[in-house]
């Protein structure tokens, strides 16, 4: 979220003291970087020649990272370039899990038979009669709705996965920050997009998707109240996805919440408090926390006496940034000129559309205005809830805004 946009926002010094802090580094699980580390990345000349002992004596001088295998085991990935059939790593279907196919976890690691509960399902009808039609207001099974006080507030895990499926990999959960008024099909396929570029180019598994609409504090003309987007947000989530969710924790704070905080907040309610997920052996790891962002909202991180640099650190360092290209930014010009983006260049995975989407809420915003259709812009359902609270109908919005929209 633009900084800039917040009721008491004041350009940052370089040696503020931030209020609330970040969260401190040791409360956040250690993790790789989303795009992996290549010959390159060791200072060494490529060109010159390539000594296997005096590589390995180097490499052992490093920190080593371990991963546990299916039998508890614990090796370190080969820091050399396999030159047989030894040193490569087995495939994931050569490793045999060491829990029975019967075997399966609840949320606070403990094992329970899976076969009572397909049976306890089987007793319930959840299926929907094609005479049924959903109404707004109609829960979906397994759907837990967010609350509009703290009072009432419970952070959403009915579509997180408690459990990795690959042993091999690692656990990422992706969070977008934004206004999302409304929230469009371009918003839904940015996490899908996500998704794709994570399972091909990285050695992380998606166990968890959010969206955390911004409070009413957020100044930017076009906003609809918070529980509005909220429940926009939900409907979408509910129609049209299987694994997306959203939290209302930042839309319920009092004032406006640095991006940096929120993703403290998820840190705290997945690792901290429930202890990240448990692995195929049984043990619990903790997430990595991204933020999935537009090309846009990265380049707002470049612009002078907007973002506080202990900020960026926080959020790419601790974390990292999942970045969707959009029509007319030019992400890795950016990160190339940018010096704190540079550095945590590997903890930043760009998105490349293939298939380009410019929806934006604020042209959405004004084809209502204008009378004009948005089918096919947005999800029905989200469509339909627009027209029943008659929402951004009676609004205007400056013409710059309009003109330049790309939220």
């Amino acid at each position: 979220m633009d900084p800039t946009k917040a009721p008491d926002f004041k350009p940052p010094s370089p040696n503020e003291e931030l209020v609330p802090p970040p969260d401190p580094r040791s409360t956040i699980p250690n993790s790789d970087p989303i795009v992996p580390y290549v010959l390159a990345d060791y200072n060494d000349s490529i060109d010159a020649p390539f000594n296997l002992d005096t590589k390995k004596k180097n490499m052992m001088k490093k920190k080593m990272k371990h991963l546990a295998d299916s039998n508890g085991r614990h090796r370190h990935r080969s820091q050399h370039i396999p030159l047989n059939s030894a040193d490569f790593q087995p495939l994931s279907a050569d490793i045999s899990s060491a829990d029975s196919d019967e075997d399966d976890y609840d949320e606070d690691g403990s094992r329970h038979n899976s076969n009572s509960i397909d049976e306890a399902l089987k007793a319930i009808d959840i299926g929907v009669k094609k005479y049924q039609i959903a109404d707004l207001e109609e829960v979906p099974h397994g759907i837990v709705r967010q609350a509009r006080d703290f009072e009432q507030y419970e952070f959403p895990t009915h579509r997180f996965a408690h459990r990795l499926e690959d042993p091999n990999k690692l656990p990422l959960v992706i969070v977008a920050c934004g206004s999302f008024s409304p929230i469009t099909y371009l918003h839904l396929r940015m996490f899908e997009m996500a998704l794709d570029a994570i399972n091909e180019q990285t050695r992380f598994e998606v166990v968890g998707g959010y969206f955390s609409p911004v409070n009413d504090t957020y100044q930017k003309a076009g906003l609809a109240p918070a529980y509005n987007r909220v429940r926009m947000c939900e409907l979408a989530c509910e129609r049209t996805s299987s694994w997306l969710m959203v939290d209302a924790w930042e839309s319920l704070q009092s004032s406006y919440t640095r991006t940096a905080k929120v993703l403290d907040h998820f840190n705290h309610e997945i690792n901290v408090k429930r202890g990240g997920v448990v692995t195929a052996s049984g043990e619990k790891v903790g997430c990595k926390i991204m933020l999935l962002a537009g090309g846009d909202l990265i380049e707002s991180m470049g612009e002078p006496n907007v973002w506080a640099d202990a900020d960026l650190h926080h959020i790419l360092g601790n974390y990292g940034c999942l970045i969707v290209e959009r029509t007319g930014s030019d992400v890795r010009s950016f990160l190339l000129s940018h010096d704190i983006m540079y550095e945590h260049r590997r903890n930043v995975l760009v998105i490349k559309q293939l298939i380009y989407n410019d929806i934006s809420s604020t042209k959405v915003r004004l084809f209502i205005r204008r009378g004009m259709s948005v089918q096919y812009l947005l999800p029905n359902s989200v469509i339909r809830y627009i027209q029943e609270h008659k929402l951004y109908i009676n609004q205007t919005e400056p013409v710059k805004q309009v003109m330049g929209g790309k939220e």
